[in-house]
Parts: C-alpha cells; sequence; structure tokens
C-alpha cells in the first residue's frame, strides 16, 4: 500500500504540482469575464428578475398582468455560422443570432420571452472575444425586451481547438393562456404577410460553407458582412401587433426552410400555403449562393428563408390593419400569398407548400 508522504516530501510536490491554470482553465480570467460584462447583462434587466449575475441559478417572478400564464420555453443555437464567424474574427452579431433563434420561435405561440440564459464553451477562454460574443448577446436581448438572466462559461482545454468555441441559448417566454396561437384558428382564405429577413439568419450554413470552399474563394467584406448580418428579431413589432390583429398563425422559417416550417403551423393536414414567388425581393445574397453553387429551386426553398425571416397568417379583412400596423412599428411587410384547402392548381411563379 502507498504510504502517505512526509511533510517534506509534501512540501516539495505541492511546488511542483500542477494548477488548474497550467491544465488550461484559468479561473480568473473567467471572474474577469463576468466583471466586464456586467453592465451589458444590467442594461437588460427586467423587473422580475430577483438577484443578479453570478449566484447557482436565476429566480424570476411571473411578469405581472396574466390571468393563466403558461410558461412557453425555447432552446436553440447558432450552427456552423459560428464556423464563419471564428475563421475571419466577426464574432460581434453571433450573440444576436443566438437569441433571435431561440425568441423568434417562443415569440410564434404569441408569448413575451422574459429570461434567456446563455452557453459559452471554448477550449481556451479568449476574454476579449467572449466579450464581444456576449455584448452581442445583451443587445439581442435588449432588441427582444428580455432579461440576460445567467448563463455558463466553460473552459474545456483538449475538447475545442484554439480559437473554437460554441454557443446555446435557452428562452423562457409566458403568455395568456386564452390567447395561445396554436393554428387552431386557420381557415382556408386566411392571407400570408412576410416579414423580410436580414439574411440567411442561421441556417443552411453548412450549404454556405460549401459552396464557398467549392469555388475556391476568400470571402471579400461585402460578402461576409451579407453571410453574418445578424439574425432579425422580430418580438416587439409582432407583439405590437397582436395588440391589434387576432393572428392565426405565425411561422419562423428557420432550419428546413419552407418546406419544413410552413406545415408546423397546420392543424388540419388538408390545409396548405400556396406562396406567390415574385411577391417578394430576395437579398443578392441568395441568388449569389444559388448561382454559386448550382442550387436547384426547391433545395434553396428548404434550406434557407430566402428573404422572409418570419409568416403571419390572418384573416382576409384583418390584412390592412396588419400591413398598417408592422409598417408603422418600421417593418416592411409583404403579401406574399394564402391559406388554401385541398386540390388547387398551382400557376407559374407560385409555390403550394402543404
Amino acid at each position: 500500500m502507498p504510504q502517505p508522504p512526509t511533510s517534506n516530501d509534501s512540501t516539495e510536490n505541492h511546488s511542483n504540482g500542477l494548477t488548474y491554470k497550467q491544465a488550461g482553465v484559468d479561473v480568473e480570467a473567467g471572474a474577469e469575464l463576468i466583471r466586464r460584462i456586467g453592465p451589458a447583462a444590467k442594461a437588460t434587466r427586467r423587473p422580475e428578475l430577483l438577484g443578479g449575475l453570478g449566484g447557482f441559478a436565476a429566480m424570476a417572478e411571473m411578469p405581472e398582468g396574466y390571468t393563466q400564464p403558461v410558461i412557453v420555453t425555447g432552446t436553440d443555437g447558432v450552427g456552423t455560422k459560428l464556423k464563419l464567424a471564428i475563421d475571419y474574427a466577426r464574432h460581434d452579431g453571433v450573440g444576436q443570432d443566438l437569441v433571435a433563434m431561440c425568441v423568434n420561435d417562443v415569440l410564434v405561440t404569441g408569448a413575451e420571452a422574459f429570461l434567456f440564459l446563455d452557453y459559452y464553451a471554448t477550449g481556451r477562454l479568449d476574454i476579449d472575444v467572449a466579450e464581444r460574443v456576449i455584448n452581442g448577446i445583451a443587445k439581442g436581448c435588449e432588441l427582444a425586451g428580455c432579461t440576460l438572466a445567467g448563463g455558463e462559461t466553460a473552459e474545456m482545454p483538449g475538447f475545442y481547438s484554439d480559437g473554437e468555441y460554441d454557443l446555446a441559448g435557452f428562452c423562457v417566454g409566458v403568455v395568456e393562456k386564452a390567447k395561445i396561437i396554436d393554428g387552431n384558428k386557420i381557415s382556408s382564405g386566411d392571407q400570408i404577410i412576410g416579414l423580410p429577413s436580414s439574411g440567411p439568419h442561421s441556417n443552411g450554413y453548412s450549404l454556405i460553407r460549401k459552396v464557398i470552399e467549392r469555388q475556391g474563394m476568400v470571402p471579400n467584406d461585402d460578402l461576409l458582412d451579407d453571410l453574418l448580418a445578424p439574425t432579425r428579431i422580430y418580438v416587439k413589432s409582432v407583439r405590437q401587433l397582436l395588440e391589434h390583429v387576432d393572428v392565426h398563425g405565425m411561422v419562423h422559417i428557420t432550419g428546413g426552410g419552407f418546406f419544413e416550417n410552413i406545415p408546423r403551423v397546420f392543424n388540419n393536414p388538408d390545409h396548405g400555403a400556396l406562396l406567390n414567388l415574385d411577391s417578394w425581393q430576395q437579398p443578392d445574397v441568395f441568388s449569389w449562393l444559388q448561382q454559386a453553387g448550382n442550387i436547384s429551386n426547391d433545395e434553396m426553398m428548404s434550406t434557407f428563408n430566402c428573404g422572409l425571416g418570419m409568416l403571419l397568417l390572418v384573416a382576409k379583412d384583418d390584412v390592412e390593419q396588419t400591413l398598417q400596423t408592422l409598417t408603422d412599428q418600421g417593418e416592411a411587410p409583404v403579401l406574399v400569398g394564402q391559406v388554401v384547402e385541398g386540390d388547387v392548381d398551382v400557376a407559374k411563379g407560385q409555390l403550394l407548400v402543404r
């Protein structure tokens, strides 16, 4: 059986022993990061939050004004868009991407997002990079009207390569039970209004990176600006609309594009969305992607948002009010199609999704 060291051995062993920092984890750097991001997190604070950053868990009261509050949760990441951001040191927008992917999903139920938490994992903590990323998260929270309530920074040497990091986000929202938007009110003849995207948002980047690879190119600053434009957050404008219009359904166009996401809003299997493809203007970046990658129309529509990040389904009588309210909120809404039922004729320039 091994014997315990003598007092002299103990001293020598301690002086030559490994530390956590030598193993690759800098606890002091983590503490410095928390200090730096404190002001940004504080700027997002809502009155429901109890306590501040640095605790073991975040606590919050329910927002006021709800009779039968229902908790709505969402979680997502940024995907391989991070690879482009890391490769070209474009770290400032991916935090907003992270928030947007979560709060836009929660929004389609009619819910108000009020808490957000992040998970930042890396091999070696670069405080400057992490600060830029988390400040972007805080900006996204401000745009969404929710609190950056806390998070986790994980330093895992040997797990991630130097300079790499990954992100995950977690959102908590609340909706009045009687006001849940679940698609039950959707009927044939409802009109579909689209809200423009800022670009590919946070989807399809494995294909985007493959296009760049096959082109053998280094993207210039203009192309990087288009590809890494932060995902739009639709929360404030759409929640303002909900005060005036009975919205029957909403679709967040994320991974899977139109073909995967639109059917998720229909409870009636006979319902479909008949879209007029010429009714909205796609950002130039999508034309470049399609041409550079020789990508088919169907592949584009099943991978990317193609210029529309959110769809709203409303009764025909509410179209004018919807367009006006959204325009007043700084949006550029476009009437892009209608809900149909059963067999329909699809004309040239139209797309049926069901």
